[in-house]
């Protein structure tokens, strides 16, 4: 891959939790790596009172206990610290942007950087509307030059519901052009999920499966065994359909379900992933009832910043269908949930039998042929299908055909940040989502937390802690019901 043109990165939020734990970590790891463009400063910008050498000593820890036992060069460590730089300013008023606005062109002059700076969002969500706002207000959402560009990266939650979404979509759209908005979601840069678009269209083996003929039925997961931990006042107001389904396995089902792209440029590859979202089947009242399933761990409302009498769901799982060619009458199932008994994510493409069981021990349903796509915690690839045991006659045995990128112990695996951090530089918006992706998919969510709503506490099913969810999600009729698939057929 090419290295970035040269250019500024300027982290809002820089002395909070998300730069200290993954971006400066990730970038350490570009600069390592030789990624970084040959002229480059990165610039954190927040209230904290800190000088340049105090918030790089900060830094200097969160990079070290990133790494773990990886082996650190203190020399790459030093010198990677002269690229990072540091404002004390406050966000929230517009007249702070001046100093901003100098430390900007001081460190363009000084590190020999053209007009091309990228904006990064690390802030709570209540700041996506207003620093954007601001620049604006200080010239600062457009170049200079005409060779020069504005980039803006923003993390999710991307609005609560389809209307606040298609706001914040109007209102970064009257400041930055569209192309120039890279809505971030970290599950996209995982090496296995970009790895399901080559498993599918550069495999003659697996394509002319992938339909409706062929796939019984296609479950997408995200389990995690704790709690909500610190995060009580935020996911209290959020809950699990928002937190997970609404972004990060609505993406992974799209790369599951999408069309092969004319070419594989970014537009393409992200006007498939809207046909996908445009065709999923709205629910009816009554499915909403029978095929989405909401539970709320045992204990949820002793936890910190949570209300006593909060309604809000700690697990979904539910049933649909995608209207088209390709998928007709396939049901797709979501399973996400805190205080599970394993934390994973993965993708099941369950396929059909054979027509005629013929041997002892052939399974019979779905679950005798799968191709697992696991995303966490171990990325890895599993072909499971029968074979004969050893010995007389012809029995059954269920194996696995499995690759683990773990296995290419030479090969550096990168975070997932690393990833989208990287393409975010070099202008390649092939893995964040388009503003008209967001609105279709919160099309889809925006009935279900209106129909909750409604409800109030009716159809909210309560599970022990390291359980599997709610007894309520076996009438969805999902082969492995959203556990690891390990120990489901």
């Amino acid at each position: 891959m090419n290295r970035p043109n040269d250019q500024l990165l300027v982290i809002f939020g820089a002395s909070g939790d998300l730069t200290g734990r993954k971006l400066l970590p990730a970038l350490f790891e570009l600069y390592v790596s030789k990624m970084l463009p040959e002229h480059f400063a990165i610039l954190g910008a927040a209230r904290t009172a800190f000088t340049d050498e105090e918030f790089r000593a900060e830094q200097r820890k969160h990079i070290l206990e990133a790494r773990g036992n990886k082996e650190t060069n203190s020399e790459d460590l030093d010198n990677f610290f002269r690229i990072l730089f540091y404002l004390a300013f406050d966000s929230t008023n517009t007249a702070e942007y001046v100093k901003l606005k100098d430390r900007i062109h001081l460190l363009q002059q000084q590190e020999n950087l053209p007009d091309k700076v990228i904006y990064y969002l690390a802030t709570p969500p209540l700041m996506y509307e207003l620093i954007p706002k601001y620049l604006q207000e200080n010239g600062m959402n457009v170049a200079a030059s005409e060779d020069g560009w504005r980039r803006v990266i923003v993390e999710k939650p991307f609005g609560t519901s389809l209307e606040t979404a298609q706001n914040l979509n109007q209102h970064l759209c009257r400041i930055f052009d569209e192309k120039e908005i890279y809505r971030i979601d970290h599950y996209l840069g995982k090496e296995t999920v970009q790895n399901i678009l080559v498993l599918r269209f550069s495999n003659g083996i697996f394509e002319p499966l992938w339909n409706r003929n062929y796939v019984d039925s296609i479950e997408i997961s995200a389990s995690e065994t704790l709690g909500v931990e610190n995060r009580g006042k935020y996911y209290d107001g959020a809950g699990a359909l928002r937190d997970m389904i609404q972004n990060h396995l609505m993406q992974l089902m799209a790369f599951a379900a999408m069309e092969s792209p004319s070419v594989f440029d970014p537009e393409p590859i992200r006007d498939e992933i809207v046909k996908v979202f445009r065709s999923i089947r709205p629910y009816t009242i009554r499915e909403m009832n029978e095929w989405v399933v909401r539970g709320q761990y045992d204990g949820y409302r002793e936890e910190k910043n949570v209300a006593p009498d909060s309604n809000t769901e700690t697990y979904v799982g539910m049933k649909f269908f995608i209207d088209n060619w390709r998928w007709s009458g396939v049901p797709f199932y979501f399973f996400t949930g805190k205080k599970l008994p394993e934390k994973s994510s993965e993708i099941v493409i369950h396929f059909k039998s054979t027509p005629h069981q013929l041997f002892a021990g052939q399974c019979s349903g779905s679950s005798c042929n799968k191709l697992v796509i696991r995303i966490q915690p171990d990325e890895s690839i599993t072909l499971r299908f029968g074979l004969k045991m050893p010995g007389a006659g012809f029995t059954v045995k269920q194996v696995g055909m499995e690759f683990r990128y773990d296995s290419l112990s030479k090969t550096h695996l990168p975070d997932a940040y690393e990833r989208l951090l990287l393409d975010a530089m070099l202008g390649d918006s092939t893995l964040y989502a388009r503003s008209d992706a967001l609105e279709a998919s919160w099309r889809f969510i925006d009935p279900i937390l209106h129909h909750w709503k409604e409800e109030g506490s009716k159809r909210l099913y309560f599970y022990e802690p390291g359980q599997n969810g709610p007894i309520e999600r076996m009438n969805l009729g999902a082969d492995s019901m959203g556990a690891p698939c390990d120990s489901c057929g």
